[in-house]
């Protein structure tokens, strides 16, 4: 039970975190543009715009997909109580790499939005549907 247990809050601690950190992007970007926190990509960090564009679209992919996995987490862990180690621990590790499947393609949507409304030199599109 203690690994299970301890599975589990690991299991939940990745949907949390986004979630904290989406919900704290979707208002604000991370201050002035640096290489050290924040969502940076060459696209974001062109300028103050482009900076706080990405983080609040960032923010809220972060932010629902955070929500959405945090029960099915603890759905899948749930199924494995009472199993061997092996499976808790197989389970466990299937469930983290599928939610880092989900951390770095929320990256894929908000490059996308990011080109679809600045053009590469960070200057927004006329037509830019999102902004």
């Amino acid at each position: 039970m203690g690994f299970w247990t301890f599975m589990l809050v690991m299991a939940l601690l990745l949907p949390a975190l986004m979630t904290a950190v989406g919900a704290y992007y979707r208002s604000r970007s991370p201050g002035k543009i640096n290489s050290f926190v924040g969502y940076r990509t060459a696209r974001s960090m062109k300028n103050e715009q482009t900076w706080a564009f990405a983080h609040r679209l960032f923010g809220r992919i972060w932010f629902r997909t955070g929500l959405a996995e945090l029960p099915v987490s603890a759905l899948v862990m749930l199924f494995f109580l009472g199993r061997g180690k092996d499976a808790v621990g197989f389970a466990g590790t299937a469930l983290e790499m599928a939610q880092l499947v989900l951390v770095i393609g929320s990256i894929i949507p908000v490059e996308r939005a990011l080109k679809r409304n600045f053009d590469d030199s960070g200057i927004p599109r006329p037509d830019a549907p999102d902004l």
